[in-house]
């Protein structure tokens, strides 16, 4: 048995008497059991189970290799010689292992004339070892015959020694393996255990990707084609889990893929943007931004802007401004003004409970005292009843609702990490933790076809804290998801639409600084996604956030008034990253470091800023009107007296009104016919004028 020392990766679960019975059916000679050790490790971005004789020292030379021999009959053999002895560090360790778990593929036996390879020892050729990401199943013994055992398939339909335990126990390694993939029943046969390891050993394989040390590999461009595959693997699942591939290091995810690409040949560091395209659109499927013209988008040229007003914000709005918009029946009197303030300045916490009812649409504007009253006695029966559909739900259900068991195991495991330094959350069997798995899994019963999805836990987070109520909470929680729900669904259709509306948002504000960006293979803005997933969530401090929040909820001064917040955030790190010539990697990498640096108050007036620079433009490109909410008075060409092949595809609208009914997500423009009618400027846009 190998000592403890030896072992590089994490123990989840360790097991003595194990056995492999070499024999089993034609003797009773004890020889023919082999006793062994079992283990499950964790280590770095894999989950490794190993097994070896309690006499065997650790021989690399000895395990037993998961893979596929493309041209034969697949079968055990030895490790190569060579690769045990590639120095004493690695031969005392699992490191030798590891790497070869992927790389080396099982061979025919190399036998002569009939002849076995010869052992060293008789016990060490059923050692074997190999990634929980290999395995396709696990079957059990029947119930109540003798001792219990299990048997390993892999995902070449290798099948392993049967592994028995004679002191039970087996019970709890199927425990340990279950914090990493999902097991579920055969439909054909109940002893044997599917493995589906997507939801729960991707995110794992996430969090780990890389640490520190790893990055000045990439950096030095030491990264091998079996890395670089399973890179790109992963982010070809990017749009199953955008969270998990997000909150821990999407930065760092694609340094590792895009540093695999360019090797550490400096003079291939520039992709062709074709070629970066391509690959990116494995990540998020039908993402087109910039680095091609797309047929039907607007081309933006550059536009006079004009001189950008200076901006600022007042004080929160009190507890006495709040009241004083009141009447005697409890309705709010002058819901324009009060928004503006909230815009302006935020709120006093002592209001948020109350302001954020309304802000969320969980209370009318024009509501009544009595009818909130009213609506929350119903909304608390409509609640309970949800939640009792689950809370009723039998572990003999539950067994055969593997939906249901992975969104269980999911919040489980969010809710476990979520915001757990803020008072509110930290500490074990808190409260707080216990409303936000019931809140998110009440609302897998609301959404049936969403569901719950990794991040959601983020969004709901500092409700629960303002609220303090499980039930108003879980409201406001449903009405910010109504807002949400496209960044969340399979396709990512909302991240799609907001990347390509920043980009063309960016492009008028900046268009040099957005040609170095795609010089850098940086044009897509992969490293805004996780501000746009969970709105700047892991951005901001707690507190910043729920001012950030309520400003955004206003809907003011204008539609997607987050992308202007993107911009205002770019736009201050322009300089360093231009004048720093900082190319693909240190981008990534310095965006990412921007959290939790951010500056709230200035964003907002940035932003701001930037919204009445442009609805004060006369010229502004009828795509941008689309995306921020603006109508158009009169579409036209500017520059008439240019000639026309020159503004194919360019209109714009001048000083704009907002506009009530929505506007297509994609500032496409269709071939038109006719030119709209003139829309008179609506009086509305005094919105954006400063208080």
């Amino acid at each position: 048995m190998a000592a403890a020392g030896v072992v590089s990766g994490k123990i989840i679960y360790e097991q003595e008497g194990v056995y492999i019975h070499s024999s089993f059916g034609k003797t009773n000679d004890q020889d023919s059991l082999i006793s062994g050790t079992l283990r499950v490790l964790e280590k770095d971005a894999e989950v490794i189970v190993d097994w070896r004789p309690l006499d065997d020292a650790l021989d690399s030379s000895s395990i037993l290799h998961a893979g596929k021999d493309s041209s034969s009959v697949v079968e055990w053999t030895q490790a190569p010689k060579e690769r045990a002895h590639r120095g004493s560090e690695r031969l005392n360790s699992y490191e030798a292992e590891w790497d070869m778990v992927n790389t080396v593929s099982f061979k025919k036996k190399p036998h002569t004339n009939g002849d076995a390879p010869s052992h060293r020892n008789g016990k060490s050729k059923w050692s074997f070892l190999f990634s929980l990401t290999d395995l396709k199943s696990i079957k059990q013994n029947k119930e109540g015959m003798g001792w219990s055992y299990l048997v390993f398939c892999l995902k070449d339909d290798v099948i392993l020694p049967a592994l028995h335990f004679h002191q039970g126990d087996s019970k709890l390694l199927i425990d340990s393996l279950e914090k990493y993939v999902v097991l579920y029943e055969s439909p054909q046969d109940k002893r044997t255990l599917l493995v589906n390891c997507q939801s729960k050993s991707l995110s794992q394989s996430f969090e780990n990707l890389l640490d520190e040390p790893a990055y000045g590999i990439i950096q030095a461009g030491l990264l091998d084609r079996r890395k670089l595959l399973w890179a790109i693997h992963q982010w070809k699942k990017i749009k199953k889990d955008p969270y998990t591939a997000t909150m821990v290091g999407f930065s760092k995810v694609t340094n590792y893929i895009f540093d695999s690409l360019r090797g550490s040949d400096p003079s291939t560091h520039q992709r062709p943007p074709s070629e970066m395209a391509d690959f990116l659109s494995d990540a998020i499927p039908g993402l087109k931004i910039n680095q091609q013209e797309e047929p039907g988008f607007e081309v933006i040229t550059r536009i006079d802007l004009g001189e950008r007003p200076v901006v600022q914000r007042r004080e929160p709005v009190s507890l006495e401004e709040w009241t004083k918009n009141i009447d005697s029946e409890g309705r709010i009197l002058n819901v324009d003004s009060m928004k503006q303030m909230i815009f302006r300045g935020g709120l006093s916490h002592s209001l948020r409970k109350q302001a954020w009812k309304f802000l969320l649409g969980y209370f009318p504007w024009d509501s009544t005292k009595e009818e909130r009253t009213e609506l929350q006695k119903q909304k608390t029966d409509e609640y309970f009843r949800m939640k009792l559909q689950w809370k009723s739900v039998s572990e003999e259900q539950e067994k055969r609702n593997s939906r249901l068991r992975d969104y269980r195991s999911l919040i489980e495991k969010d809710v476990n990490r979520t915001d757990r330094t803020n008072k509110f959350y930290e500490g074990q069997d808190n409260p707080g933790l216990i409303l936000l798995h019931d809140i998110l899994m009440t609302y897998c019963m609301y959404d049936f076809d969403l569901g719950y999805v990794q991040g959601m836990s983020d969004l709901l987070s500092p409700l629960l804290y303002v609220m303090e109520n499980e039930v108003d909470a879980f409201w406001c929680f449903a009405s910010y998801m109504d807002q949400m729900h496209q960044n969340f669904e399979e396709q990512m259709q909302g991240m799609k639409t907001q990347l390509i509306q920043l980009s063309t948002l960016l492009r008028l504000l900046d268009s040099g600084f957005c040609s170095y960006l795609e010089s850098q293979d940086s044009g897509y803005l992969y490293f805004c996604f996780r501000w746009l997933l969970i709105r700047f969530k892991r951005e901001f401090s707690f507190l910043d956030i729920l001012r950030l929040w309520e400003v955004m909820w206003t809907e003011l001064p204008c539609k997607n008034f987050h992308l202007l917040l993107c911009c205002a955030i770019l736009e201050s790190e322009k300089q360093q990253i231009m004048e720093k010539h900082y190319g693909f990697n240190e981008i990534l990498k310095h965006i990412n470091e921007l959290s939790m640096k951010i500056d709230v108050e200035d964003v907002l007036c940035k932003a701001e800023a930037i919204s009445l620079q442009m609805v004060k433009c006369k010229e502004l490109p009828q795509a941008v009107c689309e995306i921020l909410g603006l109508q158009d008075s009169e579409v036209t060409t500017p520059d008439s007296d240019i000639g026309e092949d020159e503004n194919v595809g360019l209109t714009s609208c001048p000083t704009a009104a907002f506009q009530c009914n929505s506007l297509p997500v994609l500032a496409a423009n269709e071939a038109r016919d006719d030119s709209p009618p003139e829309i008179p400027v609506s009086p509305n846009v005094s919105r954006l004028t400063p208080a």
